[in-house]
């Protein structure tokens, strides 16, 4: 599939390259979290990373001064698998190269499932701070090489814990599979109790040798 750049206008409608926060001590610890070999692992929030400067930065100019968490997710991946969103702008940090695979909330069917042709390719530089729209459908970025990916989360306080009430299986309502998160799965990912509404191809991103 075509992979555009994300600092391109075509990326304008999921979200934007955020600039003027230093990252360099981020990076920096990231460098000696976990990277799983054939797997993808996320942890929400990470006090080590929650303790930098930076934290306080994205703090007030990217969310307003609403809590925050910052966490990782690393591993190795070359499919699309889900779709996710939230009520809320996600930050991303590239700790190294990667592809974000993201499509539009307004183009989920009103039988809740997504066509995965829509979906679109975009090439994140290592060292980007960018922000995701709450209505851009995104998942676990896919890897630029063998050695897999390093990504950091950024999201409001609370995000992707568990839901502490019981959870209808009617409407959106059978998305919901943490706090703050609404998930489509595509039936090849065999993800356990997620809602299985992509069709179509489950992406595969094929890495440069």
């Amino acid at each position: 599939m075509d992979i555009k750049n994300v600092t391109e206008k075509a990326f304008y409608p999921y979200g934007k390259v955020l600039h003027g926060y230093d990252i360099t001590q981020l990076l920096k610890v990231m460098g000696h979290m976990p990277l799983p070999k054939n797997e993808v692992i996320y942890e929400a929030s990470v006090e080590e990373l929650e303790e930098l400067d930076v934290a306080n930065d994205f703090t007030k100019r990217a969310f307003g001064g609403l809590p925050i968490e910052i966490g990782y997710c690393n591993g190795q991946n070359k499919k699309l698998n889900a779709l996710e969103y939230h009520r809320c702008s996600e930050v991303n940090v590239a700790v190294t190269d990667a592809i974000l695979l993201v499509g539009k909330q307004q183009d989920i069917e009103e039988d809740f499932t997504y066509d995965t042709s829509r979906v679109e390719a975009f090439f994140v530089p290592a060292g980007t701070v960018v922000e995701i729209f709450a209505t851009t459908l995104h998942y676990a970025p896919c890897m630029t090489s063998e050695e897999g990916f390093r990504w950091v989360v950024v999201l409001p306080e609370g995000t992707n814990e568990q839901v502490k009430y019981s959870v209808g299986n009617q409407g959106e309502e059978r998305l919901l599979v943490a706090c703050n998160k609404w998930l489509l799965a595509h039936e090849e990912a065999e993800i356990e109790g997620a809602f299985c509404g992509l069709k179509g191809e489950n992406i595969f991103v094929k890495i440069k040798e």
